[in-house]
């Protein structure tokens, strides 16, 4: 019950904002749906290489829900999968599904999947045609959390930039300094114990394994927001600052948990300049 109500805080703005991005037509390039990088039914990916594509050149987005770990789908970035398409033609496009959290799933698998989808795309770059070194991760949310966990802690393959939907980043200050009092009690429930008592919390921390090589980061925030507060991705720009890495961070004063219309196509604008600027 407690990993439900988890899932519904994190869930209820997040649903109504982001299927409300910008609309364009569906292109008509190669898609490969519904594919395997694991054994279980929600190991899955769909795959949209651009035309024109070859290992030299073309950079890949790798896309991740939110949801409140326990909920979501790849399906509720489609309209993304659509904007990216549009603003950013010679991407190949990732879009991830992962195990949720449940009494048998915990944060560890859903690393270990991220890690696996990447490591797959990886190994399959000659079949798809893209370039390895030109990785981005792109999270919403509970997405943007495990994006930056998977970019922050593991070298290989190396990220290129993150994109960072108002994801948590400091789990030991989230639950120190709620901003809801029902948190610690959730975060308990989710992970066990508390940050005195099981080190997971620091573990589960992207602040924690930010150095020098850390890759850029994009992180938008709404100051509005009352699920993921603004002071996580504050004090995450503040850690990427201190270690010298090459962020932006865009707070958007009258957004909440997500966001639409032309604050939306702001933010896509903003992607744009940051991505060609670093790829």
């Amino acid at each position: 019950m407690k990993i439900l109500f988890f899932s519904l805080l994190f869930m209820t703005v997040y649903t109504m904002n982001t299927s409300a991005a910008e609309t364009y037509n569906t292109f008509n390039t190669d898609t490969f749906l519904n594919v395997s990088y694991g054994d279980n039914a929600l190991q899955r990916m769909d795959v949209y290489p651009p035309a024109n594509r070859s290992q030299t050149n073309t950079p890949s987005l790798i896309l991740l829900h939110g949801g409140g770990w326990t909920n979501g789908s790849r399906h509720s970035l489609a309209s993304y999968v659509d904007s990216f398409k549009r603003r950013l033609p010679q991407y190949a496009i990732f879009n991830i599904d992962y195990r949720l959290m449940s009494p048998v799933i915990h944060f560890t698998e859903q690393e270990e999947d991220i890690k696996s989808a990447v490591d797959f795309i990886a190994a399959n770059a000659g079949s798809y045609n893209i370039n390895i070194s030109k990785l981005v991760m792109v999270g919403v949310s509970a997405g943007a959390h495990l994006a930056l966990l998977q970019s922050y802690k593991n070298k290989q393959p190396q990220i290129a930039a993150i994109i960072d939907f108002f994801g948590p980043a400091d789990l030991i200050d989230m639950y120190n300094n709620p901003w809801n009092a029902m948190i610690p009690h959730l975060m308990e429930s989710a992970i066990g114990g508390t940050p005195q008592t099981n080190n997971a919390y620091k573990e589960l921390s992207p602040v924690n394994f930010i150095n020098t090589y850390t890759p850029p980061t994009l992180i938008f925030h709404g100051k509005q927001d009352y699920l993921v507060d603004v002071s996580q991705s504050q004090a995450l720009q503040k850690k990427l600052e201190q270690n010298g890495v090459r962020n932006k961070l865009v707070v958007y004063s009258n957004a909440g948990h997500g966001w639409f219309g032309n604050t939306l196509s702001n933010s896509f604008d903003t992607i744009e300049i940051f991505l060609k600027e670093i790829i």
